[in-house]
């Protein structure tokens, strides 16, 4: 017997899954402002942002909550939605964040299925985006010449990001539970 299985999935429908994308699109780009916004009255600037990584939160909970599509989408589309409507990420950052995202998107959605306590599979989501932005960073590195994206600045990007990734670990759990478990009326 696996110690990892599988479990079946009812899909949701084209709409649900759209509208989820959506939501976490208007998230993405909604959730960051408030921490900006708390940086700018507590006098600590962009530190909140950086500390919270807040973008990350909607594009891993539509993941798991609508599947890999809707995760992967959102992951995409919702750093140029923010880009668009706010200038962060800026255009050098843009691209490397719609990679990591994406990756986070697409593996909380991938894991969604899996049997594994949902912290677990909140860090294997993290890790492949991380792994993702990495490849991305080690292309413009490494064949493009960009200098100021080296590999393993995301690595060293941990320490700052922390209070997020422990956010991120107890909330997504948190909500998917409420939501997949909530009782319809």
């Amino acid at each position: 017997m696996s110690a990892i299985s599988v479990q079946k999935r009812e899909s949701l429908s084209i709409p649900v899954q759209t509208a989820a994308t959506l939501l976490a699109i208007v998230a993405a780009v909604l959730v960051p402002q408030f921490f900006h916004w708390l940086g700018m009255v507590s006098g600590a600037g962009k530190a909140p942002g950086v500390a919270f990584s807040p973008m990350h939160l909607p594009i891993i909970l539509v993941g798991f909550l609508a599947g890999p599509f809707a995760g992967g989408i959102s992951g995409l589309l919702g750093p140029v939605a923010a880009h668009f409507f706010s200038g962060m990420p800026t255009s050098a950052q843009l691209p490397f964040m719609m990679t990591e995202l994406f990756g986070y998107g697409l593996a909380a959605g991938v894991l969604r299925s899996v049997r594994l306590p949902l912290a677990v599979k909140t860090l294997l989501a993290m890790l492949f985006g991380r792994l993702l932005r990495m490849l991305a960073c080690m292309v413009a590195f490494y064949l493009l010449d960009n200098a100021k994206m080296p590999p393993l600045g995301i690595w060293r990007s941990i320490p700052s990001c922390l209070p997020g990734i422990v956010l991120q670990l107890v909330l997504v759990p948190l909500i998917v539970y409420r939501v997949e478990n909530r009782k319809t009326e």
